[in-house]
């Protein structure tokens, strides 16, 4: 077999040529690499761009727990809101003074108690509801959601909500925007208003065929003439009302009713809300036989006093 002849300068192309494939397939590694590492492209800056700024988180409530509610009635009140349970024995008073817990499934959020004791004529029952709101939607406050829960409990007892008063503008009635007052146009003597003419505004009064101006009817009679005949009742302060002074916002409400052929119930519940909490105080007085119905004032009263020592415990 002949050998092959060595040829000079083959062997040190090949390893020149190698050099460079590797030099290429490193620049080309390097390359890519940077690339990867790059920043982000405009395409990408567009994009977020066009998702616009991060929409803020509403600010939680003020409270986060709630108190025990069977502990925060003083027994002193307790004595005055349940007069019947003076006459129990000792086991039964006391058992009255503590209340049941209402049965909740987060004390967190919701808790109650109630409490009852009765005598020969009368019955007495005190029930105390408080609730935490929480809103889940994070663009609304734990305040505003719990605003609206309140809403919905005053107009379910058909209590009015007062209208916001709108601000006074700046200026007189006929004035501009900056509140400067318009003057009449110059060299324009005023023409005196006539019923019935054109460019006039207003509505024109009417005339009676017999030349005499008819009389608007009296307030409460219908338009045709016949007195009404139902009274308006005299306002006593006591009916169903929005209250000031007690949390934030707050009403109470008043229902009287029958119990059986000769008994009488009355149902007295103050509701108020501070920050994301409501406290609902019902209070209730029941008599039988001949005995007379409950005192609107007293039972009101004694509520309201209830009421503003739960609002002075939430502010402690």
């Amino acid at each position: 077999m002949q050998r092959k002849r060595y040829a000079p300068g083959r062997t040190g192309s090949t390893a020149r040529t190698a050099v460079v494939l590797t030099s290429v397939i490193g620049l080309g590694l390097g390359l890519g690499l940077t690339g990867c590492s790059a920043g982000p492209t405009t395409d990408d800056l567009a994009v977020d761009a066009k998702a616009g700024p991060v929409s803020p988180v509403a600010p939680p409530g003020r409270y986060r727990t709630l108190f025990e509610p069977c502990g925060a009635v003083p027994q002193a009140t307790l004595k005055d809101l349940l007069p019947g349970a003076a006459a129990l024995p000792d086991a039964e008073r006391g058992k009255a003074y503590r209340g049941v817990a209402a049965v909740t499934y987060d004390t967190d959020r919701r808790v109650g108690c109630t409490w009852k004791a009765d005598s020969p004529e009368t019955s007495h029952r005190l029930a105390l509801d408080i609730e935490r709101v929480v809103s889940y939607d994070p663009a609304v406050s734990d305040d505003s959601r719990a605003q609206e829960v309140y809403l919905r409990k005053q107009l379910a007892a058909g209590i009015p909500v007062p209208p916001t008063t709108p601000p006074t503008p700046t200026g007189t009635a006929t004035g501009t925007a900056s509140g400067t007052a318009t003057p009449p146009p110059a060299n324009k003597p005023s023409t005196p208003s006539t019923p019935g003419a054109k460019g006039t505004t207003g509505t024109p009064s009417a005339t009676a065929p017999t030349g005499k101006t008819p009389t608007a009817p009296a307030s409460g009679a219908p338009s045709g003439g016949t007195p009404s005949t139902t009274p308006t009742p005299a306002s006593t302060g006591l009916e169903p009302r929005v209250l000031e002074g007690l949390g934030e916002i707050a009403y109470l409400d008043d229902a009287l009713s029958t119990v059986g052929a000769s008994g009488h119930q009355r149902v007295v519940s103050v509701v108020f809300r501070t920050s994301n909490v409501i406290v609902t105080v019902s209070y209730r007085e029941q008599t039988t036989g001949s005995a007379a119905a409950p005192d609107s004032q007293e039972l009101q009263e004694r509520a309201r006093n209830l009421a503003r020592k739960l609002a002075e415990r939430l502010e402690e």
